[in-house]
């Protein structure tokens, strides 16, 4: 495969050169099947690409894909890139107008482009060679590449028309990354329950203890190489699909956090799905959300973050109706797809025990968020608090405020509360009377009983 590689100074990192490249290509390829040329007098046709780190080199370097199936995930892109593309160079390459049933296609009713099927391509690739056609047809089986990461299809045709006549279809996230380098998301919905989630901040603002953090790198470090080794090392049969996480611990310590970090570190987009609105009341509709959720977050290589995962992947009821019936069967439905998924699933838990027994033993790592320690506090303290002064006046206040039980959440809530009062009253620095109501404030939310640091010495004597 010949792979001529231009620098991001001369092409950039979108489309254009691949696409100009590849549709050079088929219009060579359909005028000289059309006119009855040798499509490749000098032997087999190469597939020249611009590695130069656009989706489509990507995909091709990538997926190394064979001469037909590039030839099909070209006529599928056509109408979306250059939509008289096909129409053109057909009717250039016709000795004379007409119908021209050989090549297939359907016309869009209200544009009127042209749009390949199953047919364009196997007159294209084989024409009249009967071996060739069912080949092309084998191409949009359920276990080829193109149906598991859901890039084409070949639409069912009708009742007694030709297996070739459906459209060749190629999903509209793929369309637009191939074309335009990057795709929207679904808007949230019951069919798309799920939310992206960022962050600006970096690792050194994630404070935790080493063995927490440990794990947490070999995590990433599996996100980062496990590619090469199912490709490079030749691991690919013998690894596990896709890798499963469980963090748990309480509210604050960081475990939604450390996905979204996660995510910025390997460059992919991390999904926080709402559980609640994936269960439906209406028999089957579960099923239906959980596999449009899924099926986007493979081909778009999704991180996917369940939080609070105890609401559907918790211990199973007994079945004492229909309805505990019906839940248990979207919990092991729930499970078969986090099995099936090849990418990074992460379940996001207050406690590690409310989660079912069946289900721990198919995490690949089960990672726990204490509540900080007294010297993870204060660092997590000096990271969140603004200038509150000299040096020693800051040390001064970390220490007097470190001995309140707080999450790292927590203590980012206490800091924005203590900001706020002091800018409200037109001042530049934080005062200690604001941090304690603020951290007064936080502990009641949490059904505490705030105890003063005076009496908490008081009650040590």
């Amino acid at each position: 495969m010949n792979r001529p590689t231009h620098g991001p100074e001369d092409l950039g990192a979108d489309n254009t050169a691949n696409l100009e490249e590849a549709f050079t290509l088929l219009a060579r390829l359909i005028k000289a099947r059309i006119k009855g040329d040798d499509i490749a007098p000098d032997g087999a046709i190469a597939i020249d690409f611009f590695d130069d780190g656009s989706e489509l080199g990507n995909l091709i370097r990538d997926r190394r894909p064979s001469f037909a199936e590039y030839i099909c995930l070209l006529l599928a892109l056509a109408p979306h890139a250059m939509p008289m593309l096909l129409d053109r160079e057909i009717r250039a390459a016709l000795s004379q107008q007409g119908d021209f049933p050989e090549i297939g296609g359907i016309r869009h009713d209200g544009s009127r482009t042209f749009l390949p099927t199953g047919q364009t391509a196997a007159y294209l690739l084989a024409d009249a060679d009967l071996e060739g056609r069912f080949e092309v047809q084998r191409l949009f089986r359920p276990d080829h590449w193109f149906a598991l990461t859901g890039i084409l299809r070949l639409e069912t045709p009708e009742e007694g028309a030709p297996a070739l006549a459906g459209r060749l279809v190629m999903a509209r996230d793929w369309a637009d990354r191939l074309t335009l380098g990057a795709a929207e998301a679904p808007p949230f919905s019951a069919a798309f329950p799920a939310r992206r989630i960022r962050t600006q901040l970096a690792w050194d603002d994630l404070v935790l203890p080493p063995a927490t953090r440990e794990q947490l790198d070999e995590l990433l470090r599996w996100t980062r190489h496990e590619k090469k080794l199912a490709s490079d090392w030749g691991f690919g049969p013998r690894l596990r699909q896709g890798y499963r996480a469980l963090f748990h611990g309480s509210s604050g310590t960081g475990k939604t956090f450390a996905a979204t970090l996660l995510g910025r570190s390997t460059g992919r987009a991390v999904y926080r799905v709402d559980l609640s609105a994936i269960v439906s009341k209406y028999v089957g509709e579960t099923e239906k959300n959980l596999a449009t959720l899924f099926q986007a977050a493979q081909r778009r290589d999704w991180i996917l973050f369940f939080d609070e995962a105890d609401a559907l992947f918790g211990k199973r009821t007994a079945v004492k109706d229909s309805h505990d019936r019906y839940a248990n069967q979207e919990v092991s439905y729930l499970l078969q797809r986090v099995e099936e998924f090849d990418g990074l699933c992460i379940l996001a838990s207050n406690l590690r025990a409310n989660i079912d027994d069946a289900f721990l033993r198919r995490f690949n790592s089960i990672i726990r968020f204490p509540e900080p320690a007294p010297p993870e506090r204060a660092a997590i303290w000096d990271r969140a608090l603004p200038d509150c002064g000299p040096a020693p006046d800051r040390a001064a206040m970390i220490d007097a405020i470190n001995g309140y039980e707080l999450t790292g959440g927590g203590i980012v809530n206490v800091a924005q509360f203590a900001a706020i009062e002091a800018a409200a009253r037109g001042e530049t620095t934080l005062q200690l009377r604001d941090l304690e109501l603020g951290i007064r404030r936080e502990i009641e939310k949490e059904g505490r009983v705030f105890r003063p640091k005076s009496d908490q010495r008081k009650g040590k004597g």
